[in-house]
């Protein structure tokens, strides 16, 4: 896919993805570090990683909506879309995330928590991968199938 939204040449919403992508991991090492026992501020701090990360996943997902919105192909929009969805997913799991830590004062994870933001992070590395398999034009047998589309 061909990206439309373009700042001096350059394709803007794979640059968009990775600060989520760095927050979020981010706040899964402060959050690992808070669980060994380090302070309560690094829960606080993972926190506000994941508020930012929120945005910026927000902005991601805009700027993929505007470069979607512009493909032709209906195999490919369907994989654009595919790949919208998972993207979508893991901020809902963040946004789930963050709801439930508003909720203690320190702003810190539990075990269960912790758990969930691994999934997430796992999800959004998932995400990243398979973004970048169709930005370098190859489709996944998984993708392929889901499109319909069995040839190679």
């Amino acid at each position: 896919m061909e990206s439309r939204l373009k700042i001096a040449g350059q394709a803007v919403q794979p640059i968009l993805v990775m600060f989520p992508l760095g927050l979020f991991a981010m706040a899964l090492i402060f959050d690992t570090a808070n669980l060994l026992g380090g302070p309560d501020i690094l829960g606080a701090l993972a926190y506000w990683n994941i508020v930012a990360g929120l945005v910026g996943g927000i902005l991601a997902a805009a700027a993929g909506a505007i470069d979607l919105a512009f493909v032709r192909r209906a195999a490919a929009k369907r994989l654009g879309v595919l790949r919208a969805l998972l993207n979508m997913g893991v901020l809902i799991l963040f946004a789930v995330i963050l709801m439930v830590r508003v909720g203690n004062p320190d702003r810190t994870a539990g075990a269960g928590l912790y758990f969930l933001e691994l999934l997430a992070v796992a999800i959004s590395g998932f995400g990243a991968w398979f973004g970048g398999e169709l930005a370098n034009g190859r489709t996944p047998a998984f993708a392929r199938a889901a499109v319909g589309n069995r040839g190679y």
